[in-house]
């Protein structure tokens, strides 16, 4: 058998479904150009993440404040959000959590918004590209978020792809719709 080289492409489908490998979690993993710092920057600079994600302070440090300021009407301008996500459109959500682990450029944990929530990035160097692995696993009453949190997800990593790739991302609310009950699927049949 012949041994991977470094410019070896793994094969990754960017825009397949997570993974609901354990009670309470969602994995999702996608191939991102790199370089490793350049990902980093787009999860950790307030300004990157607001093109993707949301703004807000993230203290890199174990122990660092957490506090994201998610207003979807900067990712997805022109959209109208069903009735119930209404309030992250416009005029936003603010929510805090703490940053548990922090190396940079390679791991980062934080809890969000809730202790029993709890999201890592795990990036990995592949070649010219960039594993990205995104975990999030909850416990208690946040479990039956858990859905809307891997569709929520889903969503916004195609939305980190487009910025990086520099392509139009797909629509958000539309996008994110689709898979609430795709990933009610998924949870039904395990």
């Amino acid at each position: 058998m012949k041994k991977p080289t470094k410019s070896t492409k793994t094969n990754i489908d960017n825009t397949a479904a997570g993974d609901f490998a354990k009670r309470g979690e969602v994995r999702l993993v996608r191939l991102l150009p790199g370089p490793i710092q350049r990902v980093w920057e787009y999860l950790t600079d307030e300004k990157k993440r607001a093109r993707w994600f949301c703004g807000g302070v993230l203290e890199q440090k174990a122990g660092g404040k957490v506090v994201f300021t998610m207003h979807h009407r900067n990712i997805a301008p022109n959209e109208t959000p069903p009735a119930k996500y209404a309030h992250v459109q416009d005029p936003g959500v603010t929510f805090e959590g703490r940053v548990l682990q922090c190396e940079p450029p390679r791991l980062l944990v934080y809890t969000f918004g809730d202790k029993d929530s709890v999201v890592t990035f795990e990036l990995t160097p592949q070649g010219r590209q960039v594993l990205l692995v995104l975990t999030h696993r909850t416990s208690g009453e946040e479990r039956k978020e858990l859905c809307n949190y891997a569709s929520g997800w889903h969503t916004h990593l195609a939305h980190l792809l487009a910025t990086v790739e520099r392509t139009p991302p797909p629509p958000f609310w539309a996008t994110h719709a689709k898979l609430v009950a795709k990933y009610k699927r998924i949870q039904r049949s395990l």
